[in-house]
């Protein structure tokens, strides 16, 4: 996993309450074994129109939010289903970020266990960022996760941030790698054992 230390990107605006699982990453893509492919299928269903063609309105499509590794949404983003999938999308496709008032436990869980950091902001502090994403071109932010801090010109918010998970994401650590940091008391617990 990529240790997540401070990063600076383009920010993109999805700015809606209740995005769940099944529109991050729809059901017909979980076939996949490995976890590596599914950006190109992220938002799939809105990303299209009926006829199937790329809808020019929607912002992931849109040419200025080309690279954004930030996304920034409304309250409960991820809930629905436990798909770790949703994640591997948003990886796959470049986001290292999710800023938003609140999270769905699990979905916010398994951003853990992937690398990617979910930012709670307030409410008022959300939607700010994401008027100026939608009204300045190319607009990006810095996300300090050492300082627990998003800033931008005259823009700054602090985040709360649980201290095992600051520390599994700014050492790069999955479950396995929580884990192995014990590999010597593992060692010597197996070496009393037959």
């Amino acid at each position: 996993m990529r240790p997540f230390r401070a990063h600076r990107g383009k920010v993109a605006p999805l700015y809606r309450a209740n995005i769940d699982t099944d529109q991050i990453i729809p059901k017909q893509f979980l076939k996949r074994i490995e976890k590596t492919g599914f950006g190109e299928f992220l938002f799939y269903d809105w990303r299209r129109t009926a006829e199937g063609k790329l809808d020019a309105a929607f912002p992931l499509n849109q040419v200025r939010y080309a690279g954004a590794s930030i996304l920034v949404a409304d309250k409960n983003f991820g809930c629905g289903s436990s798909r770790e999938h949703a994640v591997w999308a948003l990886e796959n496709a470049g986001f290292r970020a999710v800023i938003a008032p609140s999270f769905a436990d699990i979905f916010a869980n398994n951003c853990v266990q992937n690398g990617v950091l979910t930012v709670i902001l307030k409410d008022s502090e959300a939607a700010e960022i994401a008027r100026r994403a939608g009204q300045i071109p190319d607009y990006e932010l810095t996300i300090d996760l050492e300082q627990r801090r998003v800033t931008e010109g005259s823009f700054s918010a602090s985040f709360p941030v649980d201290e095992i998970v600051r520390h599994r994401l700014l050492e790069g650590l999955d479950d396995i790698g929580m884990t192995l940091q014990h590999e010597a008391e593992i060692a010597r617990y197996e070496s009393l054992h037959p």
